[in-house]
Formats: C-alpha cells, structure tokens, sequence
C-alpha cells in the first residue's frame, strides 16, 4: 500500500522494485492530498508500477476515490466505512471490478461478503510497522474465523516475510503490507523475501 510518508526511498523507484520483486497490487492509500494532485501522483505510481512488472500481471486499487480509480482504469477500489457500498462501486467499476474492504473483526468480514466486497483486509494483526496502533492486535487465529465468511482475506499490520507460513495455514489469501516494503532500505529485496514466503507457505 503506496503511503509517501512511510517510505525511506523515492515512491517511485520503490514501486517498481516492489513490483519486479514479485508484489502483484498496488493500493494508492493517500489520504491528505486533493484530486488533482492524487491523480498525478497515481499516474505516477502506475507508470512506476508497470516499468517494475515487466509483462507479469498486477492490479492497481485506489482507496476510497471512486473518480481517482475511474480516471485511471484501475483494477479495483477499496472502500472506507464512509463510502458506496462494494454492489455500489462495482457497478460504476464494472462487474470485474476488485472491491475490497478493511475490516478489524470477523464479524465485519461477515457484513463485507454480504453487502458484496471481493476481499477484506483483516487488521492489525499484528502491531503496525507504517503507524502507531490503534487497536489491539487480532492475531493470526482471527484469520480463520474471517475467511469462513467466504471472501479472501489479506492480512494487514505488522506483517514480515517470517509471518507469511503461519497467516497463509490460518487461511490468509495473501498480505497487505506498507512498512516492511516502503520503510525497508531495499524495498525490491524485501518484496522478494514476502514473495517467497508466500509462495513457499
């Protein structure tokens, strides 16, 4: 998840070595920044993104910008509790569209697979690496629960290559990282160590 005031490298080169290090999304998560510049800064990002893939498939989601995410024909958006409903941006995104969600329980797991979000980010579970925490962690053992609610989930918080085997056996899809890729001093080498781990889980 792309957070400019997390990484330690220029965005952009750091995108792509994420990318040719094996990372397959990328979330533009901005929060402070207004519409012409987030679209700038997302062009900017894509282009660094599809250098880093090559030819290898990756998806762009952008949180919570529904105008963002069209503008640039992303692959998906990922909602805040303040915003459309997943059947809602699908249908201004297209049937195919990845509509995801970030939720800190199971039970609001359960809610996102009914209102029709493709997968949800579970967090933290555990303590943030990009920010100080909020909430107490979940722990892996929550990543089973969520997962029943039959959606993917992406575990969020505090997660490093070592935790990918255990999260991927509790029935983590996959992971949603920030700081152990941004805020590491080879962002190409630390995508590549999460890469193996996943694939290795």
């Amino acid at each position: 998840m792309i957070d400019r005031a997390v990484a330690r490298q220029p965005l952009c080169p750091a995108v792509a070595e994420a990318l040719a290090g094996g990372v397959d999304w990328v979330q533009i998560r901005e929060r402070e920044i207004e519409a012409t510049a987030l679209l700038e800064l997302a062009e900017a990002v894509r282009e660094a993104a599809a250098r880093g893939a090559a030819e290898r498939p990756w998806s762009l989601i952008v949180n919570r910008r529904m105008d963002i995410a069209l503008a640039l024909g992303a692959q998906g958006v990922h909602l805040g509790f303040d915003a459309l409903g997943p059947r809602e941006a699908r249908a201004l995104l297209g049937k195919n569209a990845l509509v995801g969600v970030s939720a800190h329980s199971p039970d609001e797991v359960g809610a996102a697979a009914r209102a029709g979000a493709s997968y949800a980010h579970l967090a933290p579970i555990f303590a943030p690496l990009s920010k100080p925490s909020s909430r107490p962690p979940l722990g892996p053992a929550a990543i089973a629960e969520a997962a029943s609610h039959g959606i993917p989930i992406l575990a969020q918080g505090g997660i490093r290559a070592e935790h990918c085997p255990e999260l991927r056996a509790a029935g983590a899809a996959g992971v949603a990282v920030t700081g152990s890729i941004l805020a590491a001093e080879e962002p190409g080498r630390a995508a590549r160590e999460l890469r193996r781990a996943l694939d290795g889980a």
